[in-house]
């Protein structure tokens, strides 16, 4: 098994954790993302420390994404610090509007699509 590491630039390092520019913390309510009103998905995030898993998960949610016609970019956060934030034993996991929906493994993308419908996508 070949390991590598993934090279960021300082300002990924420094990235905040949520696409809408604040630090996720604790629960929030289904209705919110870092605190702002949300109707139907803001976020869309996969977890994952480089592997072919988490990659496989990145490009089924990016699939998932483009064939339901949303307009949402999808971040791959690489990050430890801020994976275990999430409180996440095992990647790779799939994270919607700051909630873990899929932990350790490859969805496929139409599971993708129905967490996604879940949620307002």
């Amino acid at each position: 098994m070949a390991l590598f590491h993934l090279r960021r630039t300082k300002e990924e390092k420094n990235a905040p954790a949520c696409c809408c520019g604040t630090e996720a913390k604790g629960e929030k309510p289904a209705s919110s993302c870092c605190g702002k009103p949300v109707d139907g998905i803001c976020c869309i995030k996969v977890l994952g420390a480089g592997c072919k898993s988490c990659h496989d998960l990145f490009d089924a949610t990016k699939k998932a994404v483009e064939n339901m016609g949303l307009s949402i970019e999808v971040e791959y956060v690489t990050d430890m610090e801020k994976i275990m934030a999430y409180g996440v034993m095992s990647m790779p996991v799939l994270v919607v509007n700051e909630k873990v929906v899929s932990v350790g493994k490859v969805l496929k993308v139409a599971e993708i699509e129905l967490q996604l419908k879940k949620y307002g996508g």
